[in-house]
């Protein structure tokens, strides 16, 4: 089973409502049937599975931090730090489908993951490098601009742009950035070099992350433990998407639109109701308890770190084929097609669980078609909806001290009400 990411799918869906349920896999992209850590859930997908920063001015940054970063190599091969392949990550399917689901539409707005330490999170997210595709960017641009998006532009690239400038364009693979629990507030937004600007009349701004999260992903390990006042910028930041640095009465802003990835252990503190509303999508992740698997996936984590490159190397084939599924995906969302009455269904459960706002509704089309173009498929099914809802909106209903059953059974108790 070196070949198989995960030995149970994320969701069943009971014969009652599909009478012939077949296995699912990101390869085979068939339906699942099983249970998960001894609880059910409906629908299924199974994987088969800072030193020496100088201050750059606005005209100037772009050209020198690509510079450097043109040179480098993407593949995480040649990295000091070999990435664990994602198709080797035994179990956790709802984790890694949400994270799937979010790299084929980035707009579904992010991944919530918590769960108990030890269980891979923070593995499964870096494992995404390897996954992520490739985007037009515009050379030299340290925000990541897109050549034919306004609203992923950086100000001066929109100069350039609104001027009829040619606008050189190169591939990169997507960022994906970490904010670290201790990181200031000028390492995240940025700085401006007030001297320089007095002195020279100059905008002098050093970019921070949330410059180069753009049009990426930005993670944040242990999110439940960052600091109120990151939490507030990255609020603002999710809100607009744009990240705006002030400082002596001159403003600096640039776009920062991002897929927000945070996880954490529910036991070190809840998160903010602001922020937690902020991720599209919610996974809650388990620690294994079947033996064998736990055996499986010891001997797994111990023949990567006695050699990475071999481990890697074994799984070639089955990442090369989940990054072209994911290409594909991607390509061909924009043709997936949900019923008008499928909408009105999802619509009707999130008010009648009184999920506030219509972030839920959104969400979950969204997810929705991400899954059915992960299957191939040009058009959203009933069960699509019935994999991805729990995910959509179990963090965003409000809670009741005086109810037993947990969120993820009252959603899918209202969607077989509502679709049956």
């Amino acid at each position: 089973m070196a070949s198989t990411l995960g030995t149970s799918s994320i969701t069943t869906f009971p014969s009652r409502y599909l009478p012939s349920p077949s296995r699912i896999s990101l390869h085979s992209l068939s339906l699942a049937t099983t249970q998960s850590y001894g609880r059910k859930f409906y629908g299924g997908i199974g994987i088969r599975c800072s030193k020496g920063r100088s201050r750059f001015s606005v005209a100037s940054v772009a050209t020198e931090l690509n510079a450097v970063e043109q040179g480098q190599k993407t593949d995480s091969e040649d990295s000091q730090r070999p990435v664990y392949p994602f198709s080797a990550i035994v179990g956790q399917d709802e984790m890694k489908l949400c994270l799937l689901l979010n790299v084929i539409d980035p707009k579904i707005g992010g991944v919530m993951i918590m769960g108990d330490r030890g269980t891979g999170k923070s593995t499964t997210v870096r494992s995404l490098v390897d996954l992520l595709p490739q985007i037009r960017v515009v050379y030299g641009d340290p925000y990541n601009s897109d050549p034919e998006d306004p609203e992923s532009m950086g100000v001066e690239v929109r100069e350039r742009k609104t001027k009829g400038e040619k606008l050189e364009v190169v591939l990169t693979k997507i960022n994906m950035v970490d904010l670290p629990l201790g990181a200031t507030e000028d390492r995240v937004c940025g700085t401006i070099d007030i001297e320089k600007a007095l002195t020279e009349g100059v905008k002098a701004f050093e970019p921070g992350l949330l410059a180069k999260a753009n049009r990426g992903i930005l993670y944040v390990d242990e999110v439940n433990l960052l600091d109120d006042h990151l939490v507030d910028v990255l609020l603002d930041s999710a809100a607009s998407g744009w990240n705006t640095v002030e400082r002596e009465g001159i403003s600096i802003s640039h776009p920062a639109r991002f897929i927000l990835i945070g996880s954490g252990n529910p036991e070190e503190g809840e998160l903010r109701p602001q922020l937690l509303d902020r991720f599209g999508m919610h996974a809650q992740v388990g620690t294994v308890r079947d033996a064998e698997l736990r055996v499986k996936i010891v001997e797994e984590r111990a023949r990567f770190d006695r050699n990475p490159k071999e481990f890697r190397d074994s799984y070639k084939a089955e990442q090369e084929k989940l990054l072209g599924q994911i290409a594909s995906a991607r390509s061909n969302i924009s043709s997936v097609q949900i019923d008008q009455d499928l909408k009105v269904k999802i619509s009707k459960v999130c008010a009648e669980l009184n999920v506030d706002g219509l972030r839920g509704d959104i969400v979950t089309n969204r997810a929705a078609k991400a899954l059915a173009a992960l299957k191939g498929r040009d058009k959203v099914s009933a069960e699509d909806i019935a994999t991805v809802i729990p995910n959509c909106l179990r963090h965003r209903l409000r809670k009741d001290p005086l109810e037993s059953i947990d969120s993820g059974s009252l959603i899918i108790e209202k969607f077989y009400e509502v679709f049956s």
